[in-house]
């Protein structure tokens, strides 16, 4: 693993760095702040995102000149049909192009010269008494650093003053949920010639790839993150419900972090519940009692800003380790390092996944639950048995980030390999989840020993005695170098390290160094 400091630019990317840090010397940035010591944000960072997207329009085929491009902001909602307000999230694409907080609102950038223009709701009067002050078009223009702010219901008279040659409007697939993303639309769109297909491959292609300023927000996310699990892991005991350690993640979260919401559903699964790969749900909803020589698995992530954390933490409930437990966990975490050890610029990220199956199924057959070739087991996918989910998948503004499938990139339709969602090369800025697990799913191991070219590895007598163990599944958010890799995430990892933090409650947790260099 390459250090922080270490981290080779390019030329070319210092170059902008240090003129980026002229403009913000000569004219300082408004900045996102919670206050204590929660981290500033510059809104400096999402200039240069944009910055990047009108770079790389003006770089693809079919992009004219005088072209604007037109985001549509997330929309306050409702819950069902009635008037209570859901608690608004912004949309990803808007949020990463403008940084921008409230909702309804829409955002231009003319593509020639990277002007921006921030349209806001022009609310009613009424507004004043029951949810705040009406900030003027000024206060939204100096907060967010948009070159122009106008009122949204305007919208088709200041995009007609600009004479644009085409709209840009952002259409295309989410690759993880199969969703389309939302398209601008607006009273009086239809004056204008819009181009809805060339916009998303680009927007998609610089949210890929990390700014410095974004990387330090992930860094934040994950060591907010990081320490909430630390507490989790301090607090937890038999007896106590797994709802109580969510709670306990999202308060510490929260409260030193400045984190309102949560990346994700927090999955905090015990027992054998920590072999439900999407525990949490509302079928589901960490309900269970902690039991004595459970097994935990907790996944969770603090957002900030809109930018996500990714981490799961798997250990027992007691603070110590039974032999089997001991077993599968070492197992999990070999293959977790390996896997780190071999990430770097150009590897293929579904070579990785192969690489943390093989060392599963190498650790199982000393563990004796499997016996026979590893290279056979490789040909009839036996790995997915244990792990059928994919290995990791990019982080950004969304825990599932954009761009793991572009065009002429397929999934490979094999068990395990198809969940993958990512199945691109490993590119250096990309932040990315390394999250290998072993779980004891039975109606997967039913199948498997219904199914003669796999069962035939199983020691089914070995294999009983596992039955109802769970899982372990062992989660790190990682920032992709230049020869390797950056560890942003940073609890208890090996048992020893696990035990000792658990056992001692006066006693922070600080990692050996020498560990964490991969």
């Amino acid at each position: 693993m390459s250090n922080r400091e270490n981290s080779r630019d390019s030329g070319e990317h210092v170059t902008e760095k240090i003129l980026l840090g002229v403009i913000m010397a000569a004219a300082p940035q408004p900045v996102y702040w919670l206050g204590n010591d929660t981290l500033r944000v510059s809104a400096a960072l999402f200039a240069e995102n944009r910055r990047r997207l009108c770079q790389g329009l003006k770089a693809k085929d079919g992009v004219v000149s005088k072209s604007v491009v037109v985001l549509q902001g997330g929309e306050q909602k409702q819950r069902y049909c009635t008037d209570t307000d859901l608690l608004f999230r912004q949309e990803s694409f808007f949020h990463w192009a403008f940084g921008v907080t409230e909702p309804d609102c829409y955002g231009a950038i003319d593509v020639d010269s990277g002007k921006s223009i921030l349209f806001v709701p022009k609310l009613p009067e009424s507004y004043a008494t029951w949810m705040g002050e009406i900030f003027s078009k000024e206060h939204f223009k100096e907060k967010y650093a948009a070159d122009e702010v106008q009122y949204a219901c305007d919208i088709a008279d200041v995009l007609s003053n600009l004479r644009p040659a085409v709209l840009l409007t952002l259409r295309g697939q989410n690759t993880d949920s199969g969703s389309i993303c939302r398209e601008a639309s607006f009273e009086g769109i239809s004056r204008f010639q819009v181009n809805n297909t060339l916009l998303h491959p680009v927007i998609v292609e610089c949210r890929l790839i990390k700014t410095d300023m974004e990387l330090e927000v992930l860094r934040y996310t994950n060591r907010v993150s990081s320490e909430a699990h630390k507490m989790v892991m301090k607090n937890v005991k038999p007896g106590q419900k797994e709802y109580e350690m969510e709670s306990l993640f999202q308060h510490y979260c929260y409260t030193k972090g400045g984190m309102r919401h949560t990346s994700y559903t927090c999955i905090c699964g015990t027992g054998n519940n920590s072999s439900v790969l999407h525990y949490g749900h509302a079928g589901a909803p960490n309900d269970k009692t902690v039991v004595d020589g459970d097994m935990c698995l907790f996944d969770m992530g603090g957002e900030y800003y809109c930018y996500s954390s990714d981490i799961t933490c798997s250990f027992p409930a007691n603070g110590k380790f039974t032999a089997d437990q001991r077993a599968i966990y070492e197992a999990v975490l070999k293959s977790s390092r390996t896997v780190m050890a071999a990430i770097k610029p150009g590897v293929k990220w579904t070579d990785m996944h192969r690489l943390a199956d093989r060392v599963h199924l190498e650790e199982l057959v000393k563990i004796g639950i499997l016996h026979g070739s590893v290279e056979d087991m490789l040909k009839v996918h036996l790995g997915s048995v244990f792990m059928p989910h994919g290995l990791g998948h990019l982080l950004g503004i969304d825990v599932h980030d954009v761009g793991g499938y572009p065009e002429g990139v397929d999934r490979i339709n094999e068990p395990g390999l198809r969940s993958l969602r990512m199945g691109r090369l490993v590119q250096e800025r990309m932040v990315l989840t390394v999250e290998p697990g072993i779980y004891f799913i039975n109606h997967l191991l039913d199948q498997a020993l219904a199914n003669s070219t796999q069962s035939c590895f199983i020691n089914n007598q070995v294999l009983a005695r596992f039955r109802g163990f769970g899982g372990v599944r062992i989660e790190d958010d990682i920032a992709v170098t230049a020869d390797g890799i950056e560890l942003l995430t940073c609890v208890p990892r090996t048992v020893e390290e696990i035990e000792a933090f658990m056992a001692d409650s006066a006693k922070p947790f600080s990692p050996d160094v020498k560990s964490e260099k991969f």
